[in-house]
């Protein structure tokens, strides 16, 4: 639940990254006399705008509007002492998606453990029987399925560890293969050890590059292979992968990622921004009691 405690520590954390990259971003821009840019400073600053779209996602809230208008004007006044109109607001939330994906990226991800589980989790823009009248993603999004079935929309896939912090994302087209070989380098680049998946990512060839850099890819086999050579504990890390299902309905039952509700394709980016930064600021999350070694990172337990 939202409480202001909360917000301040979303904003603490928030407002430091700021104030480090703010003086970067002024060093590296690019100005010219042909094209004149206004720097005006807004009544809410870029920490407060973030920090107000980071608890939105962190609450149980599902509309922005209402969120805005009937809980933080009346009850945050006090907080957010230079509160705009809330049209004002969402013009604010543009400026701010550069710096909000940059604290996505360096602060808001875990570190690998050696053991690590992959997965992906359709979005939908539309209800299916909408598609043809649907105009907002028109060319972006695409048509994909998945075990629920055939959706239009994008696909978010995560990597996460066993502590339930997520390590790595990716938001491809809904019609993208999870084994497509550049999504699959671009995510594992700092990850190292075990990464287990569903029988989606079975792929000798993807094995074979995952194994050169150093990561042992497992799955369960289908119906019509061969048993695979693997350990007992490797066995019993399969049956844990369900902890992925966990974050991935967390991300939309808590952090409202998927709605059908978008204006338009940079509304959408900034909603799936703020539902990963709110999921790093949960006090708890899913994750399995495994115990490792100090010296050598050797497990020694799961349960």
């Amino acid at each position: 639940m939202l409480t202001p405690d909360k917000i301040i520590e979303i904003f603490v954390k928030v407002d430091d990254f700021c104030k480090e990259f703010d003086p970067i971003l002024k060093n590296s821009r690019v100005e010219t006399d042909i094209v004149k840019t206004r720097n005006r400073s807004a009544s809410l600053s870029d920490s407060e705008v973030i920090t107000l779209l980071i608890a939105f996602h962190s609450g149980h809230f599902t509309n922005l509007k209402h969120f805005y208008l009937n809980h933080i004007c009346p009850y945050y006044k006090a907080y957010f002492p230079g509160l705009v109109s809330y049209n004002r607001f969402v013009e604010l939330q543009q400026r701010v998606a550069v710096p909000m994906m940059l604290f996505l990226k360096t602060h808001c991800l875990g570190a690998s453990r050696g053991i690590n589980f992959i997965d992906s989790t359709h979005i939908k823009v539309c209800h299916n029987r909408r598609i043809h009248n649907h105009k907002v993603f028109t060319g972006v999004a695409e048509r994909g399925q998945c075990s629920l079935g055939w959706f239009f929309g994008f696909k978010l896939h995560l990597i996460i560890n066993d502590q339930g912090e997520i390590l790595s994302f990716y938001l491809t087209k809904g019609n993208v293969d999870d084994r497509n070989v550049k999504l699959m380098t671009s995510m594992t680049q700092d990850i190292f050890g075990k990464l287990f998946g569903d029988k989606g990512y079975i792929s000798k060839a993807l094995a074979d590059l995952l194994w050169g850099n150093g990561i042992q890819m497992i799955t369960k086999p289908r119906k019509n292979m061969k048993e695979f050579n693997i350990s007992q504990a490797d066995k019993i890390m399969l049956r844990k992968r369900a902890i992925i299902e966990c974050v991935n309905d967390e991300l939309k039952n808590i952090c409202k990622l998927q709605h059908t509700r978008h204006r338009s394709v940079n509304n959408f980016l900034m909603n799936t921004m703020g539902a990963l930064c709110a999921y790093h600021f949960f006090p708890k999350k899913p994750s399995l009691n495994i115990v490792f070694e100090t010296p050598d990172n050797q497990l020694l337990l799961a349960a």
